[in-house]
């Protein structure tokens, strides 16, 4: 159902049983599933390579079965390659609006439309912005949300970390192999990392730590040359000479292009679903961490997309 042209113009059209948004861990997984079910679907990511977020983590610690680490890109190579010799039907394509006209869902990309009696939303989530003065106007120029992308540019600089929780403090370590001092800000008067991580930071001597502390503002000329920052304490403001700054502020799910004005969300937009993966709309399931959940990871995605897929099969059983 999908045909893609000589030259590079792609078309996407058909009909499909189950329709897969984002090619993340949970909707590689849900991908291995159906194609191992032998499940007319698809899978539709919009980067040209699949693998979602883990694609931008340096290495891998808690994933079952890699007592050594393994880096982020090496492991989703491994679930695409999986997913694939099952026959998993991956393309590359950009959902611009997801909506429920009929019986069925119109999925509409910038390669075509289709239709699908079940999708699974598996878009992920993205950086949370601090939206303070400064960050849009560097960003790109000094702000950045991807240590592992950007981190080898700041050789023997100082750089900010915003953001003590997992995420802060690992690009936090990775940075340290670059940058001649990391300062981590933290809003809270504790870090929210998992212990073990907080460790290695704690006794870096790279790493530097201020907790209870707010970024007011991003300055810089041309480029970033720092940060005003607020002591929650005492109200003190003072400015930390930086060259660069990671900005690990949390996520926000990936839900923009769903016009689907009655689905079910949490007071963050994240998808709320049952224990099935299920939404409140008949034959809309989510899984990873586009669903309001206690825990993402990519274990508790992987979960997600197999638990997701299986129930959507019993869906299309009873439906038909």
């Amino acid at each position: 159902m999908l045909n893609v042209s000589i030259g590079g113009e792609k078309k996407l059209f058909g009909s499909y049983d189950i329709t897969i948004i984002g090619g993340g861990p949970a909707g590689l997984t849900a991908g291995l599933y159906a194609s191992r079910a032998r499940i007319n679907h698809i899978l539709i990511e919009k980067n040209p390579i699949p693998g979602g977020q883990v694609m931008n983590t340096e290495t891998v610690e808690n994933y079952p079965g890699f007592p050594e680490s393994i880096g982020g890109y090496e492991l989703m190579a491994k679930f695409c390659q999986q997913a694939e010799s099952f026959g998993a039907n991956i393309v590359d394509a950009e959902v611009i609006k997801l909506s429920n006209p009929g019986n069925n869902f119109l999925i509409e990309t910038d390669s075509g439309n289709i239709q699908s009696k079940v999708v699974i939303l598996t878009s992920g989530a993205n950086p949370r912005k601090l939206n303070i003065p400064g960050e849009s106007e560097y960003t790109g120029k000094g702000v950045s949300y991807c240590a592992t992308c950007d981190g080898a540019l700041y050789r023997g600089k100082n750089v900010a970390v915003i953001g003590g929780g997992d995420a802060g403090i690992e690009e936090s370590i990775f940075l340290t192999r670059f940058a001649n001092k990391v300062t981590i800000i933290e809003i809270m008067e504790h870090l929210g990392a998992t212990k073990i991580i907080q460790e290695k930071a704690q006794n870096n001597p790279k790493i530097e730590i201020l907790l209870s502390h707010t970024v007011v503002e991003i300055t810089g000329d041309d480029s970033v040359n720092g940060l005003i920052i607020e002591n929650r304490a005492d109200g003190s403001m003072n400015k930390l000479d930086v060259e660069g700054i990671f900005i690990y502020a949390g996520i926000e799910p990936n839900v923009d292009f769903v016009a689907i004005d009655d689905l079910e969300k949490d007071k963050n937009g994240f998808v709320i679903t049952d224990n099935q993966m299920r939404t409140n709309i008949p034959g809309l399931f989510a899984a990873g961490d586009v669903r309001a959940k206690l825990l993402r990871q990519i274990s508790t995605a992987v979960g997600d997309g197999a638990t997701a897929e299986f129930a959507a099969q019993k869906f299309l059983e009873n439906r038909n």
